[in-house]
């Protein structure tokens, strides 16, 4: 069945925004200026700063929704189901999960690639998989674990491309690219208890999805920009890479996007990216099918790789294709992408099956949460 223009041009709306949310925020980190009080030039190297934008972007996702609920009203025959209602401190543990993982990993951006931040949050499929089994009670299929041993054997690739090309790189020392690469996987770790609490609390009371990325949005935003008046006094020495040595420096980052106004477009791209990737996802799994969705998210990570090199941000390294086939096979096989393909072979009636199972994924999906909607 053809795709009609809608849904060519919601797909390409998710591969490209998806694309832009991370190369956006490295274009940022590959920025340097000079700070308040006349510090010379320094990298900007503001992560939180960078998180509570992504945090604005999802929250803008709650006004999306208002506006797409008031329009749908003033129609003869609503067709937007708002979802029942709930108390939004159900959505505080994912979002406080959010917020810590993406904090971090936005940390580990400022150490190591583009293409490798993108491949390594692949590592999210293992300890989902293993929580949703001790908590959920969740029966993962063989495919499923198969896929996360491929899962972890490509992310043993990609480490040991990081590994040799780190002695080469002028940009990033050997030790920042490991240390980057290690802060990513055990960001996927919070990430991966973040999806489970959304399956478990959020999911059952059918909270539209706009809605629930707003919520978190909403927390994530409030409270890191809170704190980041206390990261203002806290000295961390070397480990922070700004002039005041402290865990983050807000100042300075606006003192920096003075000087240099480029910085606050790439943050907008971050912060807008964010938000058009969430509704883009969204409407992919509504309109095509979550297995489409998966596909292009993973699809991105090449658009990633490619104008990385393109610009010039990394060199090429062979290892890194190996370790990209071999995750994005590790993907399909936990994802069960692999089925509509068997679905098609005469030998494999069992493959049958995939399209029906195609509609409660999209219905658990679409029912709220944003297990697949992160950045």
């Amino acid at each position: 069945m053809a795709w009609t223009k809608y849904q060519l041009f919601l797909a390409g709306l998710m591969l490209t925004t998806g694309s832009l949310n991370t190369l956006s925020a490295k274009w940022a980190d590959m920025f340097s200026a000079p700070g308040c009080s006349g510090t010379p030039n320094h990298a900007f190297s503001h992560p939180f700063v960078q998180a509570v934008g992504m945090f604005l972007g999802e929250l803008s996702c709650l006004v999306v929704f208002h506006i797409l609920l008031c329009h749908d009203r003033r129609k003869p025959e609503p067709t937007m189901v708002p979802g029942q209602s709930f108390n939004p401190l159900l959505f505080l543990p994912p979002a406080l999960c959010d917020m810590l993982g993406t904090s971090i990993m936005y940390v580990a951006l400022n150490m190591t690639s583009a293409s490798s931040f993108q491949m390594l949050r692949g590592a999210v499929i293992i300890f989902t998989g293993l929580l949703s089994v001790a908590f959920l009670g969740r029966r993962l299929q063989p495919s499923q674990w198969i896929g996360i041993l491929f899962t972890i054997l490509g992310l043993v690739v990609v480490g040991l491309a990081d590994f040799m090309s780190g002695h080469g790189n002028d940009s990033h020392k050997l030790s920042e690219v490991i240390t980057g690469d290690l802060l990513i996987i055990m960001a996927q770790i919070i990430v991966a208890v973040q999806m489970v609490l959304e399956e478990k609390f959020v999911y059952k009371h059918n909270v539209h999805p706009l809605k629930a990325v707003g919520t978190e949005g909403f927390f994530g935003f409030f409270i890191l920009s809170l704190l980041l008046i206390p990261m203002f006094y806290i000295h961390v020495g070397s480990f922070a890479d700004n002039p005041r040595q402290v865990l983050e420096d807000a100042l300075d980052a606006f003192c920096q996007i003075g000087h240099k106004p480029l910085i606050l477009l790439a943050l907008l791209g971050n912060t807008v990216s964010i938000a058009f990737f969430n509704f883009a996802g969204i409407s992919v799994t509504k309109e095509i099918s979550a297995t489409t969705r998966m596909v292009l998210d993973s699809l991105r990570t090449v658009v990633i790789w490619v104008v990385s090199l393109a610009l010039g941000w990394e060199v090429f390294h062979g290892l890194q294709i190996l370790g990209f086939i071999i995750l994005l096979l590790g993907t399909a096989l936990y994802n069960g992408l692999h089925t509509p393909l068997m679905a098609k072979l005469p030998c494999c009636p069992g493959g049958q099956r995939a399209e029906e199972e195609e509609a409660p994924e999209r219905e658990r999906l679409l029912g709220g949460g944003k297990a697949a909607n992160e950045s």
